[in-house]
């Protein structure tokens, strides 16, 4: 994801001298076509420039459309592979690549970019190995308004991850120097001059005509005088070896070093060399355990005009570890844990009493259930449970190996504590059973509904999480409640993120529709408390504190309907799991359905439905289907005969099915004796 700049003229000029690594079917330079590359007829036309080499869209061209799709013909690159694009955005606009799986409901965005440039830009984006065959497209959005436009110069597919790279290609594989106006990363080989050294052959080729990137400190004027060199960002996590050859010389001082960088800008020092000089090109293996995109950073240092050179050259990756002693890649998920099945890996001390218990709550219009399911399971601190007026409750997770970055993620509960102060509180022990440190409290008095909490964090040692709840005067306690704890590598800034057919509607929503055919209102996107009392959630299902759709009573008619439909889905060939989850609390709650809408079909097929108040909670909704062409699903919300009838859905989320949990398959529930009225 990562982008250099390279005038066009350069770009030209290069690509004559370069050596091409080999192309892919799907490369394109639009020197003499399209290269079997069509523009979807839903949205508006790339048109190519008059002379070739440049495929655009204008705002201008667009008219009514938004954005222009590029589409490309079917590929069958069952290996790892890398699509390099050159690119240019004017004035206002954005550019992303999606991948479009044969046989798959859903589009897969693969990168982004919306900053315009002046000059032609280079991004890099990995393609997953895979066994079905697919296609690349290209969505060109120009704001509307005079000079915006989106252009594409050149697209090059390669065997390979993107981060590999002989710098044989003419825009060297989107690797881009950080300007230094003394030092900086040079072409080396047959079109630059060479450092004074023995680096008159490249390393792969061993012949003049070769190019490897070198840096040297000739014009070198300050103390540790930095130049970096830096790869495109991967848009896949990496675990493997790296390996590239270097060639260094350091007369009076350098200081070689290889980083990562993350999303974030955070480094990681991997690797530095143990000589100052070698006798030639030396090969390097270092092991990456990545659970994020990250960057490549080749950085030397000089002390002066006196301070040598360094090259490299062949960078290349392999998904295997290139050191035999390298641990696999940790999985973090055996301290996940819902508690529909017991504890998991959690314990309490056989010291104390057992302070905290798994409950679970049956679905009803006044006691809220667990966050997982709304009828599940989930951990309970109570004074009720406990034989005196006081306690101290600690919840112990399984060891976690140190020096990896985790994201913890957990929802809480609470209820009736007069003072919040020690309700609910997380540690860090080692294994010596000490507390290392506290990393999270409550900072206030919190609502009745289940709320997310994410902390990041590290520790150089093995480690674990403890959950703690102290209850001193029984008169200031109440019920304090945990469920759904997940743990992940990586800073949750970064492993945040969602699929297409994801919806939890914080960001907005996600292509969803209004009928404004066959029904009477819209849904609202709202967060917090909706306006009537006694009906509607109290938070969003998400984080607590987030959006959800809802159907407002109080703005139709007992019997009205209001639709939600999904963009165009274009039909799967395996079945689909589509989960959801839904609130339905009111003394006048109507009916939720989820139909299927048949292009071919005159009638709506129903799927699932429910009818009636059916809890204070969030439940949830597991249903199986299977329609291999383009269809949609809505969401239909029938109004009861009174205000209290807000009916919610959030955090929508498409699975390649059939659903691993059959539980909640029943066509119909609930009990009214107005459903007739309504549905007539």
């Amino acid at each position: 994801m990562s982008s250099a700049c390279l005038p066009l003229h350069v770009l030209l000029l290069c690509g004559l001298l370069g050596a091409e690594q080999q192309l892919l079917p799907g490369s394109c330079n639009f020197e003499l076509g399209t290269c079997g590359y069509t523009s979807d007829p839903e949205y508006g036309s790339w048109n190519m420039n008059e002379e070739g080499h440049v495929i655009t869209v204008d705002s201008a061209i667009l008219k009514d459309q938004q954005q222009a799709v590029l589409v490309s013909p079917v590929l069958d690159h069952q290996d790892w592979s890398c699509v390099r694009l050159v690119y240019q955005l004017t004035g206002r606009g954005s550019l992303q690549l999606h991948l479009r799986p044969d046989g798959d409901n859903f589009d897969y965005r693969m990168w982004t970019a919306n900053k315009a440039s002046d000059s032609w830009l280079i991004a890099s984006v990995d393609l997953p190995n895979t066994t079905n065959p697919y296609q690349v497209l290209l969505e060109g959005r120009p704001e509307r308004g005079s000079g915006n436009s989106v252009a594409i110069f050149e697209i090059h597919i390669v065997p390979g991850y993107c981060i590999e790279c002989n710098f044989e290609e003419h825009h060297l594989c989107g690797y881009s120097n950080s300007w230094n106006p003394n030092v900086n990363w040079y072409v080396g080989g047959s079109v630059a001059r060479e450092p004074e050294s023995n680096l008159l052959v490249n390393h792969s080729n061993y012949n003049q005509r070769g190019h490897y990137m070198y840096v040297d400190s000739v014009y070198a004027k300050h103390f540790q005088e930095v130049a970096k060199l830096t790869s495109p960002m991967t848009t896949v996590p990496l675990a493997g070896c790296l390996s590239f050859n270097y060639h260094r010389d350091q007369e009076r001082g350098n200081i070689f070093s290889v980083f990562t960088r993350d999303q974030l800008g955070h480094y990681e020092e991997m690797w530095r060399p143990e000589v100052f000089t070698t006798a030639g090109w030396t090969m390097v293996s270092v092991d990456i355990k990545a659970p994020h995109p990250l960057e490549v950073v080749f950085e030397v240092a000089f002390n002066s005009a006196r301070g040598g050179y360094v090259a490299i050259d062949d960078i290349s990756f392999s998904p295997e570890f290139c050191h035999t002693d390298t641990e696999p890649t940790f999985d973090p998920s055996i301290a996940n844990c819902d508690f529909e099945n017991g504890l998991c890996l959690y314990y309490q001390e056989r010291t104390e009493s057992k302070v905290w218990s798994r409950v679970s709550v049956k679905p009803n219009a006044y006691r809220i259930g667990d966050h997982t399911t709304g009828a599940g399971c989930f951990l309970l601190a109570n004074t009720r449970f406990t034989s005196r007026p006081g306690y101290v409750g600690r919840l112990h997770g399984p060891f976690l190996p140190g020096n990896h970055k985790y994201c913890l993620r957990f929802y809480y509960l609470l209820h009736g504590f007069r003072k919040v102060d020690n309700a609910l509180v997380l540690y860090i022990y080692d294994e010596n059973n000490v507390a290392q440190e506290k990393v999270w409290s409550l900072a206030d008095t919190s609502r009745t509904a289940w709320t997310e909490v994410e902390i990041t964090y590290m520790k150089p040692m093995l480690s674990k999480v403890v959950f703690v709840s102290i209850c001193k005067n029984f008169w200031d306690c109440g019920l304090a409640a945990i469920d759904d704890i997940t743990v992940s590598l990586g800073d949750c800034q970064i492993t945040a993120g969602s699929l297409p057919g994801q919806c939890n509607f914080e960001s907005g929503v996600c292509g969803y529709i209004q009928d404004k055919k066959d029904d009477k209102a819209d849904w609202l996107r709202v967060r917090g408390h909706t306006p009537t009392s006694y009906t509607g959630p109290r938070g969003d299902h998400t984080t607590g504190v987030g959006y959800f759709m809802y159907m407002e009573a109080s703005l139709m008619r007992p019997g009205h309907k209001a639709r939600l439909m999904t963009s165009d889905l274009r039909g799967s060939f395996s079945p689909q799991c589509l989960i959801f989850y839904y609130h339905m609390y009111g003394s006048g709650t109507g009916i939720l359905s989820l139909l299927l809408r048949h292009g071919s079909r005159k009638q709506d097929t129903l799927l699932w439905r429910r009818r009636g108040e059916q809890s204070v909670s969030w439940m949830r909704a597991m249903v199986d289907y299977h329609c291999d062409v383009p269809h949609q699903i809505i969401f239909e919300a029938i109004r009861g005969p009174t205000l209290r009838s807000d009916i919610a859905i959030d955090d929508i989320y498409f699975k390649r099915g059939p659903c691993e949990d059959p539980g909640d398959t029943t066509s119909y529930s609930g009990f009214s004796e107005y459903f007739n009225e309504i549905e007539n």
